[in-house]
């Protein structure tokens, strides 16, 4: 039986690093396993401020990737929190619906040329940004093609998407109203963001959203040995912080921990940190105990998990769902989620092997990082649950969306 064929726009993909790609690259890696032969459109990097040229490597030589031609090629440093959200608020001004938009024209005309020499059955598109749906959307008119909708995030209606006016809060939804329209699946990360497109469009009906969660891939995690010291207590907080996230409250809890135990003790900081942050590290005098990492490639990111005692989350909104957070479960290892009440909350509770406390509150986050400890003294920490972990498995997840794929194609 020959394999179906599936057109996969994503904006973001390897050789780009950090979280936003790694769903993509999973469904991509496995989705040939389940009868769909993927062909990937993406950028040619662009600009950017970090790369993981390892990534690449897990995809089989038969998947061809599509690149469209950038006049640009640097990779930037991390921007501050400041610049961050001036940037934001500019491009809202004048760009929609986000930054990507001068990518729509380019992507569309190799998009043309992919679809006219592999003839796709299905069109899926991943976002943000959400011009990856604008184009997806536009090809699935002209060429007649089912397309499937993922949202990694929400669209309209969400606080870090840039909408200053009511112009542009009405531009967003009629942008995302006709996308969806077109579509024939839609798939969201959580039900609470099924249940806000159901209430923002009266024209889905349940059955067009499907949930397929965030996941973490099995085989990243085999053949790790580790190779941590007793005598150190570990925790490790992997990825960005990105501008709404304030780690202050826990550096002045985890600097009441050293105060307490000393050398002990030990956070292990994984990926790119802001001027700022650092500067907060040196003003409380916890550098000591403080190991910056840096950004590594994943693989190495999933190797410092595995070799820490406990893994810290930091979110400061209920809106996000961050996918380091299913990683964490894939570690099985403790988890402190300093988030506020959410879904991705609850969902650290669920699994039977996390602490929480409030992102702000700093008594709150010592008491859990005490409990933390003790426990670690006493050979006692909870290890995580596989009848828990297995749902977030990225092959069965991938299976689930190639029999989304599929009911697109039954006529």
């Amino acid at each position: 039986m020959s394999s179906q064929k599936v057109l996969v726009i994503a904006y973001y993909f390897p050789p780009m690093g950090l979280s936003g790609v790694q769903r993509t690259l999973k469904f991509v890696k496995y989705l040939p396993e389940f009868g769909w032969q993927p062909t990937v459109l993406t950028t040619n990097s662009g600009s950017y401020y970090a790369y993981d040229n390892t990534l690449i490597t897990e995809l089989d030589d038969s998947v061809k990737i599509y690149r469209t031609e950038e006049k640009q090629k640097k990779k930037f440093s991390f921007p501050s929190t400041i610049v961050q959200k001036l940037g934001r608020f500019v491009n809202g001004l004048i760009r929609q619906p986000d930054s990507k938009i001068g990518w729509k024209k380019k992507a569309i005309a190799l998009a043309e040329k992919i679809i006219e020499e592999e003839k796709p059955d299905v069109i899926f598109s991943t976002a943000p940004p959400f011009t990856s749906h604008l184009v997806a959307a536009e090809l699935a008119d002209k060429y007649e093609i089912p397309l499937v909708l993922d949202y990694r995030d929400q669209w309209y209606g969400n606080p870090f998407n840039s909408m200053p006016t009511m112009f542009h809060k009405h531009y967003n939804k009629k942008l995302e109203e006709g996308v969806l329209y077109k579509s024939k699946k839609i798939i969201v990360i959580s039900r609470e963001q099924k249940e806000k497109l159901l209430k923002n469009y009266n024209l889905l009906q349940h059955n067009d959203i499907n949930i397929v969660t965030h996941g973490y891939d099995r085989e990243d995690f085999e053949n790790i040995s580790p190779n941590k010291q007793d005598n150190e207590f570990i925790i490790t907080h992997s990825g960005l912080f990105q501008d709404n996230r304030n780690p202050k409250p826990f550096f002045k809890a985890f600097k009441k921990l050293v105060d307490k135990h000393g050398d002990k003790v030990k956070l292990r900081l994984v990926g790119l940190m802001r001027k700022n942050h650092l500067r907060q590290i040196k003003s409380l005098k916890i550098e000591n105990n403080i190991e910056l990492v840096g950004n590594v490639s994943h693989s190495q990111a999933v190797e410092y998990l595995i070799n820490s005692d406990v893994l810290w989350i930091l979110q400061n909104d209920d809106v996000r769902t961050p996918g380091k957070l299913y990683e964490y479960f894939g570690a099985k290892k403790p988890i402190l989620a300093t988030m506020p009440k959410s879904y991705m909350r609850d969902l650290a509770v669920e699994s039977g092997i996390a602490l929480t406390a409030d992102p702000t509150d700093s008594e709150d986050i010592y008491k859990a990082l005490s409990t933390y400890y003790e426990l670690w003294k006493n050979g006692a920490l909870p290890k995580g649950n596989q009848d828990f972990t297995t749902q977030f498995d990225r092959k069965h997840l991938t299976e689930k969306l190639s029999e989304i794929l599929a009911t697109t194609t039954i006529l």
